[in-house]
């Protein structure tokens, strides 16, 4: 104890008042504790501080408003005891600016590093979860996720290293997991502040005694300290290798590598003893888990991993390992009386064979990761966390905005909005990457409150299941066009995706300068999506029109809505809702507007597109418009979409077929362009390929009943078999009897064909007020004219006359309305044929024919 104290002394001249800091740090400490309570509502620099909400040995945190960004922050103060070194500060300011402009996910994002006064203060984000030493007092936890833990802890530090940074205290204090499975490594540089500089001629004892004062007191641990820095030796990236090892090791088996009751015993450990194998605490300890701790706690630096990407591509390998390792056990999982029956070893050979097989099979069965493209990317639908549920059309606008911006970029394939809708709420994205067949994807939340939004955005790469970049925003509303598009420019940097000038200010061009007309835009939006799907298709259009015509009230310039609603007055017309020349007149005075506005839009031209196709059947001008589009935006599948769909009226089956797998490509889980490549096959009589389509549409929307009609009438067009239709009716009449309405059309057609007048009756009465027709090859067949061809079968005369009588005045009344609609007059010339009014129906069909020719409509 003597020697100890005379070494202690005789290093203090050299080493300057070391022993008066941690006295005087404890006396700021005391005062600190104290003066709590009279800090709360006070201002420093421009932080508001709200209240405590932890401390340390390297300072009091705060949780503090930014009363300039308007954003909350965690302010830590610094005590005086680790500012007063002029040198170091100025060094520790210089790194921590450094660790700011890193910008890494899984490291603490710096507001600011700032001084009041005489304090000194770091802002940063506000973090929600737990710090890995709170996860850690639970319990033990499992190897795959210490493992992804660690994965990112050395993501952040492979960082940090390659700007030069060394953390220099990495433990479970300073590493954070967030609810949603990010970590987040804390206090970069700060250790810096408390490093005490030791002499190169200072003897063994003496250095230990220095540093196991100066770190004992002020680190409060010494558990993860390199040996480097237990010696007080200079230090460079290599000692946080060590400290991770160690934070690795603690993870694994619920222990410290270096034990002691003392610091100083702790760090005779660290120099001269070697931790226990992992075996000692784990049942089946993975080798390559107990050769990567051993290699990163290796006491030269020399032998350790030279830098964290080393470690960090030897813990990927590991987790790759374990990943095959689950999915053998999956699949060979033995039955316990087969576990204790004793087999020759031949048979034991065969059966470790087949299971090996199996497991090569549930393997291989994801496609191939080297066939999905690098630059891709699905843009997943945001997360509203706001407690106002009606602000979910700011959390799917905020989504659609950045997705459309992502898809004007050439270099860069982007999955369409409709595939993706189908994954709200989802986090498996290794399994939405093999889905959709892209490398990355975008996933995030949003949050309005009042005049100010949050927004959490996350890029993973999808084939690692690793945190590629993320951000958080805390602004005014007023700024929410401008930080869509750095998302977007963000994310298109993050996957090296080519960028050209014009895409770039197509990017950073906002839709318009008014939020509520925004808001009006994104529901519509939301509606026509809804609408393409199938679900109250009229009631949803209209609507969307209405909400459109008040966005651009608004504001007269809103481009993109302007096209939108163009493309509903389209869409109105053309499903026969309003198939008037007024209708038409409202989507051209609309896209007239747009392409005034921007001669060169994208938007506007696929709006003409289809106006001239829905409007006038101008399918050449029409294609002329895609490609204008197609040079825009080229991976925007609506263009190969509607090109195919254009194609197929054209007869020009080949190519069609083409535009529309292309299509499902950038869009694999689109349901409507499913049903559309399924209908093409049903015209072009190639029914094993629609029965394909059909069922991959189920494999999206299982429970689809109408999908499920759809696919057994397959077999009556095919095979003229009408058992797979009974087998569907009497299965949804057995499991979800209130989706018998639903299926009434294939009912029907399946009493028509059995020529089963009963049958087709209750078919019909089936259809209720909400179903007033059944449309086949676009032809809305009245209820009234049905009545009529279903009294015909039961050979009811009177009951055929009156309802194709009644069936001729209703549709009388709609010709007249749409003189030239070519299925209202189809219809008519039909009832007139049931009325056996010979010369009026060959003139109705005659009329409808030189309206829609089959030039101008092969189907």
């Amino acid at each position: 104890m003597r020697g100890k104290v005379e070494a202690l002394l005789a290093s203090h001249q050299r080493a300057g008042n070391f022993i008066q800091t941690p006295v005087a740090a404890l006396a700021t400490r005391i005062v600190e504790n104290r003066q709590t309570g009279l800090l709360i509502g006070q201002t420093i620099g421009h932080y508001k501080i709200l209240k405590r909400i932890g401390a340390g040995g390297m300072g009091e945190v705060y949780l503090a408003s930014d009363i300039t960004a308007g954003r909350k922050a965690a302010l830590k103060l610094l005590p005086t005891h680790l500012t007063g070194d002029a040198k170091r500060l100025k060094r520790f300011q210089q790194e921590a600016h450094a660790v700011a402009a890193l910008n890494h996910p899984n490291i603490l994002t710096v507001y600011e590093v700032g001084a009041d006064d005489s304090v000194e203060y770091i802002a940063s984000e506000l973090i929600e979860g737990e710090t890995l030493r709170q996860h850690l007092a639970c319990g033990c936890i499992q190897v795959g996720e210490a493992v992804e833990i660690t994965i990112q802890v050395a993501g952040a530090l492979a960082a940090a290293h390659s700007a030069g940074i060394v953390h220099r205290d990495i433990k479970p204090e300073n590493i954070m997991l967030r609810p949603d499975g990010y970590v987040k490594v804390l206090d970069f540089g700060i250790a810096k502040l408390a490093e005490q500089e030791v002499p190169a001629t200072m003897a063994e004892e003496e250095a230990l005694l220095l540093v196991e004062t100066n770190l004992g007191s002020i680190l409060g641990t010494v558990r993860y300290m390199s040996p480097e820095q237990a010696r007080g030796a200079p230090i460079d990236k290599r000692t946080d290798i060590w400290s991770l090892g160690a934070v690795l090791y603690e993870m694994a088996t619920g222990h410290a590598p270096f034990a002691g009751e003392t610091p100083r015993e702790v760090m005779d450990a660290i120099l001269a003893g070697e931790p226990l194998p992992l075996s000692n605490y784990m049942v089946q300890a993975p080798g390559e888990l107990q050769q990567i701790v051993s290699k990163a706690l290796r006491k030269e630096p020399d032998q350790r991993y030279q830098n964290a990407k080393e470690m960090l591509e030897a813990l990927k390998g590991l987790r790759h390992k374990l990943e095959f390792t689950a999915e053998l056990e999956r699949a060979v999982a033995v039955p316990l009386w087969l576990r204790w029956a004793r087999w020759p070893a031949a048979l034991a050979l065969t059966l470790l064979a087949g299971a090996l097989a199996v497991a090569l099979f549930y393997w291989l069965r994801n496609p191939s990761i080297s066939s999905i493209p690098e630059k891709s990317i699905a843009v997943l639908p945001f997360e509203n966390l706001s407690n106002d549920k009606g602000d979910a059309s700011f959390a799917d606008g905020l989504q659609d905005d950045v997705l459309t911006k992502l898809a004007k970029i050439a270099d860069l394939k982007v999955i369409s909005r409709t595939s993706v809708m189908q994954y709200r709420g989802k986090q498996n994205t290794r399994e939405i990457g093999n889905a959709l067949r892209v490398s990355h994807v975008l996933e995030g939340s949003a949050r309005k409150t009042g005049s100010w939004f949050h927004i959490n955005a996350q890029l993973i790469d999808t084939r690692t299941d690793t945190h590629v970049w993320a951000e958080e925003y805390d602004r005014d509303l007023n700024d929410v066009f401008a930080i869509q598009s750095e998302i977007a420019q963000k994310v298109a940097e993050q996957v090296h995706a080519k960028i050209s000038s014009a895409e770039r200010l197509a990017i950073q061009r906002p839709p318009t300068g008014d939020l509520t007309a925004f808001d009006l835009y994104s529901r519509a939006k939301n509606l026509l999506l809804e609408t393409s799907l199938g679900s109250e298709a009229k009631t949803n259009s209209l609507h969307a029109a209405e909400l459109l015509d008040q966005a651009v009230a608004r504001d007269p310039s809103f481009f993109d809505a302007y096209c939108q609603l163009a493309y509903a007055h389209d869409d109105i017309y053309f499903a026969g809702y309003d198939h008037t020349p007024a209708r038409l007149a409202l989507a051209e005075a609309a896209i007239r507007t747009a392409l005034r506005l921007r001669p060169d839009g994208g938007e506007a031209h696929f709006a003409r597109a289809l106006n001239l196709y829905w409007g006038y059947l101008d399918y050449d001008g029409a294609l002329a418009e895609l490609e204008i589009v197609r040079q825009t935006q080229p991976n925007d599948s609506r263009v190969f979409e509607w090109k195919g769909t254009i194609e197929r009226r054209q007869g020009r089956w080949e190519q069609s077929t083409q535009n529309l797998e292309h299509a499902l490509d950038l869009d694999p889980r689109n349901v409507e362009i499913l049903q559309q490549l399924a209908l093409s096959y049903e015209y072009l009589r190639r029914y094993p390929e629609e029965k394909l389509m059909l069922d991959r549409v189920l494999a999206i929307v299982p429970d689809d009943v109408a999908t499920k009609a759809e696919r057994a009438v397959v077999h009556l067009n095919w095979q003229a078999d009408t058992r797979p239709l009974h087998q569907m009716i009497d299965s949804i009449r057995a499991t979800t009897p209130a989706a018998m309405s639903r299926i009434a059309d294939a009912r029907l057609i399946c009493a028509l064909a059995e020529r089963d007048a009963d049958a087709a009756k209750n078919a019909l009465s089936a259809f209720g007020e909400n179903r007033p027709h059944l449309t086949t090859d676009n032809v809305p067949l009245t209820r009234l004219f049905l009545q009529g061809v279903v009294a015909r079968m039961a050979k009811d005369d009177a009951k055929t006359h009156s309802a194709f009588t009644a069936a001729r005045e209703e549709q009388e009344k709609t010709v007249q309305a749409q003189a030239n609609y070519a299925p209202a007059l189809c219809v008519l010339g039909l009832i007139d044929a049931g009325l056996v009014h010979k010369e009026e129906a060959l003139r109705e069909g005659r009329r409808a024919v030189e309206l829609l020719p089959v030039e101008k409509d092969a189907i």
